[in-house]
């Protein structure tokens, strides 16, 4: 069977080839730490797991309109603005199973062969994948580690489109007003907007380009609920875009997935509606995570950590401490402590080592001792 060429352009997330290889590793008796994935470990809120049940009692099993509920469009219209300041029309927003998909939806109504698009280096590996296997070129810009993981301005260019992330991953660095100024300055046709981390905030207040008055016509802004309200199994996100692109992105949808869940949707409108106060108690929880860990790796030789302000991962700075790369793999075999290289995030991320946080105390502590005895026997 003959790969179409496309398919060599496309890459892959590491995070999921670390977590298989520490399964197999856990299946062979071995005790893992897994600070790999990017997943909290908090039960979804109960009223959303209600809200589910009481969804497919009352038959919510079969199709839905393709852009979404139109209830819950509304809803999303009046959270997504009521986040950012602005106002937002429920024709602006589109849901699908998973943010992903406004990802790769909007790349494929809007990438053209030999277009250059933007990307974060480091950065999740999936924006330049898409963007490489849709015939585009990837233009990376980087981050400035001294100025908790901003944008280094020297690094942007005009391209045609361009792809955000704050709080990002794998950094854990925010946006703030006069990056977008700088971003608007491109006069880039289009530029998507990932704020998935958008209320997993520790420090300071979330900037996003829909509330930019030179970016908001322009933007798609890539949302959803499995990191705010832990339902990553779920598989629920939504865009807020430009009308005409919404209809795009609607086609595409009913070409690919015809429609997100039924009950999944009538499940998140009692997420955006229901008590605030789990997703308040997961981001205090985090940010007590955020500060043991930082602490912790601080301590270990040639190892060097920025405290992040968003998101639940850290980007430390290995260069110290040996080849990064063969540091993660031996921690993973050696140690039983599951990390990503930051080469997985981009040529950018050569020198760190990604560790999530979106897990217990006990987990990071127990992480941290395997480390500190891997460091003191380390040749």
């Amino acid at each position: 069977m003959r790969m179409a060429e496309r398919m060599g352009r496309l890459g892959t997330e590491t995070a999921f080839e670390v977590l298989a290889r520490a399964k197999q590793l856990e299946a062979e008796g071995r005790s893992i730490c897994h600070l790999e994935i990017g997943e909290p470990d908090f039960a979804t809120p109960g009223h959303i797991v209600t809200a589910a049940h009481t969804a497919l009692d009352e038959g919510y099993t079969k199709y839905g309109p393709a852009a979404g509920d139109p209830e819950l469009r509304q809803e999303i219209a009046r959270y997504a603005g009521q986040l950012r300041g602005v106002a937002i029309d429920p024709e602006q927003v589109v849901v699908v199973p998973g943010a992903k998909p406004i990802l790769f939806f909007a790349l494929l109504a809007l990438v053209e062969p030999g277009d250059e698009v933007l990307v974060p280096d480091p950065g999740f590996p999936i924006y330049a994948s898409v963007v490489s296997m849709l015939g585009g070129v990837p233009v990376p810009y980087h981050f400035d580690e001294a100025t908790g993981f901003r944008i280094d301005p020297a690094t942007l260019r005009r391209a045609r489109g361009g792809i955000f992330n704050t709080p990002g991953n794998p950094t854990g660095g925010m946006f703030e007003r006069e990056d977008w100024d700088r971003i608007a300055a491109l006069d880039l046709d289009w530029l998507i907007s990932d704020e998935v981390y958008a209320e997993i905030l520790y420090e300071g207040e979330h900037h996003s380009a829909l509330a930019h008055e030179a970016l908001a016509a322009k933007t798609i802004l890539c949302d959803g609920f499995s990191k705010t309200y832990s339902m990553t199994g779920w598989r629920l996100g939504f865009g807020v875009m430009p009308p005409k692109l919404a209809e795009a992105v609607t086609r595409l949808q009913i070409n690919c997935t015809s429609c997100a869940p039924s009950f999944v949707q009538r499940a998140a409108l009692a997420a955006l509606r229901g008590d605030r106060a789990p997703v308040r108690a997961m981001v205090e929880a985090f940010r007590t995570r955020r500060d043991r860990i930082v602490a912790g790796l601080n301590e270990l030789p040639g190892l060097s950590c920025a405290s992040p302000r968003g998101a639940f991962y850290v980007f430390a700075n290995a260069r110290g401490a040996g080849d990064p790369d063969e540091l993660a793999r031996r921690l993973l075999d050696e140690a039983g402590v599951a990390c990503l290289a930051g080469s997985a995030f981009g040529a950018a991320g050569a020198d760190y080592l990604r560790f999530s946080y979106a897990t217990s105390l006990e987990v990071i502590d127990e992480a941290l001792g395997r480390m500190v005895r891997f460091f003191a026997a380390k040749p």
